[in-house]
């Protein structure tokens, strides 16, 4: 299952760093999914800096950046997956 959390404002190719705006909460260890017209790829957030400060997690309303696998583009949709853990079998 995946949750929206925001969007990407801009992308620094010579760095591989995208900055994005968050609707909801993002901390270190996230899977994301960045997805848009021609990106679409899945990465755990490995680093999280707010205005070259290193943060291991930000709050709604804020703008972030985040190193990115592949490149990204400005518009493109951040979700967060949330991964499931299997229940026991009784």
């Amino acid at each position: 299952m995946e949750v929206s959390i925001g969007k990407v404002v801009h992308y620094y190719s010579h760095l591989g760093v995208a900055v994005l705006a968050l609707d909801d909460e993002l901390k270190l260890g996230d899977k994301i999914h960045i997805h848009g017209h021609s990106t679409d790829f899945t990465q755990r957030v490995a680093s999280i800096e707010i205005e070259h400060h290193s943060v291991v997690w930000v709050k709604p309303g804020d703008h972030v950046a985040i190193r990115v696998v592949d490149p990204v583009h400005e518009h493109d949709v951040v979700s967060r997956v949330v991964e499931d853990i299997a229940e026991p079998i009784s």
